[in-house]
């Protein structure tokens, strides 16, 4: 074969090999513009709006805790002041309105009690084991939230009686806090619906079947503290007695 023959079925060969993938190029373009195509064209139709809903509530359990303390030179001495002590702080519990039940006294602690010393010019030189200091917790959970709230405020009365007591502020708690969860999320999930419904109408179009649904995160927070309270891990107020709960609901549908 001539040699301008060998070039010129060179040149048809890569000329037919050109026009092939040039082909391909243009089918693979073809398939992904109608593939975004379709996308764009089902994203379209699709609506979607988040619903919320909220309520007010009083909390109707209440926790309140103290600590109390004795120390002397010997355990068993301070033992037998805490325990004392104990003694003298359930009964002005019970004498208060406070039922038995609803009174716990947790496991005494028990550690070394130092003494610092220092030199005739005010240096620190050691510190020194000079005896054993105890401490011990009072918890009361009552649902009669007035009287725990007016004990926990005059407790520090006992400081008179040379009672050690450290009293903390109480926590409130609601114990039907899941039943109210599923009623919120109910509400919001219609009001979700209603809003939809209401762009929907005022398109022209209608809706059709749900495809996606999304719930928020579960708030509680001290009424009429706004917004600022809310946490992005959902908020839990155990310092106030009256509450808000709310949550959203983000559903998603497809238009007819």
């Amino acid at each position: 074969m001539k040699e301008t023959d060998r070039a010129t079925k060179g040149d048809d060969t890569r000329w037919l090999s050109t026009l092939l993938w040039g082909l391909c190029i243009v089918a693979g373009c073809t398939m992904l513009s109608i593939g975004m195509s379709g996308f764009r064209s089902e994203s379209a139709h699709l609506i979607s709006a988040t619903g919320s809903a909220s309520t007010d509530f009083e909390s109707d359990l209440i926790v309140w805790r103290g600590m109390f303390s004795a120390q002397d030179k010997t355990s068993k001495a301070a033992y037998a002041k805490i325990k004392s002590d104990a003694e003298r702080i359930k009964d002005y519990l019970l004498s208060n309105g406070i039922s038995e039940d609803e009174i716990v006294f947790n496991a005494v602690s028990v550690s070394r009690s130092t003494s610092d010393i220092f030199d005739k010019d005010g240096n620190y030189v050691r510190s020194v084991e000079d005896g054993y200091r105890l401490q011990q917790t009072v918890e009361i959970a009552s649902g009669d939230i007035d009287v725990v709230e007016t004990v926990s405020r005059d407790i520090t009365s006992l400081l008179a009686e040379g009672i050690e007591l450290e009293s903390t502020a109480p926590e409130y708690y609601y114990t039907d806090l899941d039943d109210l969860k599923i009623q919120l999320i109910e509400q919001a999930t219609a009001n979700s619906r209603e809003r939809i419904s209401a762009m929907a109408d005022g398109s022209g179009s209608k809706i059709g079947k749900l495809c996606n649904s999304n719930l928020g995160v579960f708030q509680i927070t001290a009424i009429n503290s706004g917004t600022g309270s809310y946490s992005c891990d959902g908020a839990f107020d155990t310092s106030s007695r009256y509450k808000t709960a709310s949550i959203t609901v983000k559903l998603e549908y497809k238009l007819k």
